[in-house]
């Protein structure tokens, strides 16, 4: 793994303008040029350039945490925006995986279930924070988050992946299915944890 400590100073800056952050910025302006290029599913010079963003961002949203943690470079702003740009992500992808039709009939379920699973979360966790209660990452969301990045990677290049790799978008379809399978686990065990929380601060209000 790359040492990141061997980058100069001026790099390992603080506050909204550290390398953390920029990387987190960068991923939030991909979603745009995503969703743009993914406007020519046809074009397969287009279809492998969108898989190259697609990936270049996925790649950042493991760096950012990696060099936050590595040079104490935690953020309010970081914390904030990390989560906000996955989601943005995932959801501009599965709607313009629908609009180029990768993502179609019965597979629309698998999408609908991820969607409606990261905006219970969201919702759980904000209001959690109210509470100063932290909801911690499992390892099935971990593998979750993990089907879920391949899926949409092998579903973002789709017919011209196929030309490559036969099966190329069949896989993605069984990935993002096996990752809605996991989001109905992860969402019930947040739901549940969540639940229990509010049902004890209910008891403690007078």
């Amino acid at each position: 793994m790359f040492d990141v400590t061997i980058l100069p100073d001026a790099i390992r800056r603080r506050g909204p303008w550290s390398l953390p952050n920029l990387l987190t910025y960068g991923r939030i302006l991909a979603i745009p040029a995503l969703v743009a290029i993914l406007f020519w599913p046809r074009d397969d010079w287009m279809r492998w350039l969108a898989l190259g963003i697609y990936t270049a961002a996925a790649i950042t949203d493991y760096l950012d945490g990696y060099i936050a943690r590595a040079w104490s470079q935690q953020s309010a702003i970081g914390r904030m925006l990390d989560p906000i740009a996955d989601k943005l992500l995932v959801a501009a992808l599965l709607l313009m995986l629908v609009y180029t039709g990768q993502i179609e009939g019965w597979t629309l379920w698998a999408a609908i279930v991820i969607l409606c699973r990261e905006i219970l979360v969201s919702g759980l966790r904000e209001f959690l924070a109210d509470l100063k209660v932290s909801v911690p990452v499992s390892k099935v969301a971990k593998w979750k988050t993990t089907a879920q990045l391949f899926a949409l990677g092998f579903l973002v290049v789709g017919p011209a992946g196929d030309k490559v790799l036969p099966g190329n978008t069949t896989i993605g379809i069984v990935l993002l299915w096996a990752a809605a399978g996991l989001t109905i686990y992860t969402g019930w065990d947040y739901f549940n944890a969540g639940i229990r929380h509010l049902v004890a601060e209910d008891e403690r209000t007078p």
